[in-house]
């Protein structure tokens, strides 16, 4: 059934808004691209959701599947350029955790180690926008 209203965030969940899928974006970040690596670390992922995820990844062009080996054919998956732009909202999510749950990965800067936060950001008029000016409007 069509929606009445399309909203950015609805359409966003229809592609990454189960338990899985944004946690295997986390790990394809983290440097993880193999399915046997994958199954370690999305922590509790059974076998079939992960090659289902990884389909419907591959299928809304957020990760490229790549051949390593061709006997048996197996594969890495690497995100694309639509692919790394959802970094942002798994750092979102991580700020969000880091501060209102117990955690064991921090988002961190990766030339001097500090944390850091997320800011929203006029490109228009190249300066941030602080969250009390952000808002939605009809498009």
């Amino acid at each position: 059934m069509p929606r009445k209203l399309k909203c950015p965030i609805a359409a966003t969940l229809d592609v990454v808004g189960d338990r899985w899928t944004l946690l295997i974006i986390r790990d394809v970040l983290r440097g993880h691209t193999r399915f046997s690596d994958l199954r370690e670390t999305v922590e509790g992922i059974p076998p079939a959701i992960l090659s289902d995820r990884l389909k419907l990844l591959e299928r809304e062009r957020i990760i490229q599947r790549r051949q390593y080996t061709d006997r048996p054919p197996r594969f890495e998956y690497h995100l694309t350029g639509k692919g790394h732009e959802l970094g942002v909202v798994v750092g979102a999510l991580a700020a969000w955790g880091e501060k209102h749950s117990e955690h064991d990965l921090q988002l961190v800067d990766n030339e001097c180690g500090h944390g850091v936060s997320l800011v929203y950001h006029c490109p228009t008029c190249a300066r941030p926008a602080p969250r009390s000016r952000v808002r939605f409007v009809s498009a």
